[in-house]
């Protein structure tokens, strides 16, 4: 069954376009100029329920933007949008309840209360029964370990802890639909490694359909079986997310760091990203990455090196540049 559907969605803004300097300012006052951007385009998409997807894609393709509207904060300039049998615009109560929002950037904790309040707050918000505020909380707290963070002032904790304690604000009314726009930004690779955990169990207990835009390569790959690509604001790949790197993610990024200064050079073709007399960032074709590690430790003294997959944004430029197509 599916609980999310869209077809031909559209979202256009309208710019104001001012010329530069005093002059500019003031025949703006009178006369001004706009440019249309459309953020969203003929944007079709179904998700069934229960569905773990990840939405990938560069910096202003239209992820967020595409939540907005699915959330109903925002309303689509055109097109057909269906979110668990309601239109989201509406923001009807009913609907409200039907989903949760938790993006990376913007907090539903007061920073002044502990978290224990902030959860009382929400109980009465969303009328949440005795006995189902207390089952779910006790599971979400044991869940995350977060029981001795319960009544510390939001403001004193870790960019980490309050992550979780976000999640479960979150949660606490069972939404059917998670939507969560870059969750693990900014956080450490242990607080990553423990949200991505959290995630896939309550995917897979609860059962709750989950929407997640990331640019952490590891979150979309352990997490999602299907991802969305979007880019200036059209889907270009909906499909299987190994296929989708197995494709278009050719290379590895590595980074040496070099006991002495060294200036490293290599008969292995490599793209090079940064280089200093003791650190070298590189990009290497994965099929050459075992012939290349094999090179730097025979002929230089290492301090270090770390192996981690590209950037989501050169996957996508592959995707959009792709000329043949991308098979769905």
């Amino acid at each position: 069954m599916n609980i999310i559907e869209t077809k031909n969605l559209t979202k256009t803004f309208q710019r104001f376009q001012k010329e530069p300097g005093l002059k500019g300012s003031m025949k703006g006052l009178f006369k001004r100029k706009y440019l249309m951007k459309s953020a969203v385009s003929d944007f079709t998409l179904t998700v069934e329920e229960g569905e773990f997807i990840g939405l990938i894609g560069p910096n202003g393709a239209g992820k967020t933007t595409l939540i907005k509207m699915l959330t109903g904060i925002i309303a689509p300039s055109n097109g057909e949008i269906s979110v668990a049998g309601h239109y989201p615009n509406k923001l009807e109560n009913s609907f409200k309840r039907q989903y949760a929002v938790v993006m990376g950037q913007k907090s539903q904790l007061f920073f002044e209360l502990s978290a224990n309040d902030t959860f009382l707050l929400f109980k009465e918000l969303y009328n949440i029964p005795e006995d189902e505020y207390r089952k779910n909380l006790d599971y979400f707290i044991a869940l995350f370990g977060v029981t001795d963070i319960l009544d510390v002032q939001v403001r004193t904790l870790s960019l980490g802890e309050r992550m979780k304690l976000e999640l479960i604000v979150a949660l606490l009314h069972n939404p059917k639909i998670l939507f969560l726009d870059e969750p693990t930004i900014g956080l450490d690779a242990v607080a990553q490694k423990q949200i991505r955990k959290f995630l896939k169990e309550v995917n897979e207990t609860k059962g709750t359909t989950i929407i997640l835009t990331s640019h952490y390569m590891e979150d979309i790959k352990s997490l999602c079986k299907r991802c969305v690509v979007i880019n200036e604001g059209k889907k270009l790949f909906d499909g299987d997310t190994d296929l989708l790197f197995k494709k278009y993610q050719t290379h590895k990024k590595v980074t040496v760091s070099f006991v002495q200064e060294d200036h490293f050079t290599s008969e292995i073709d490599f793209i090079p990203l940064e280089k200093s007399p003791y650190k070298t960032t590189l990009l290497i074709k994965k099929e050459l990455s075992q012939e290349l590690l094999k090179d730097l430790l025979v002929r230089y003294e290492l301090d270090d090196i770390s192996i981690e997959e590209e950037d989501i944004g050169n996957v996508v430029e592959r995707i959009y540049n792709d000329k043949s197509g991308v098979s769905e």
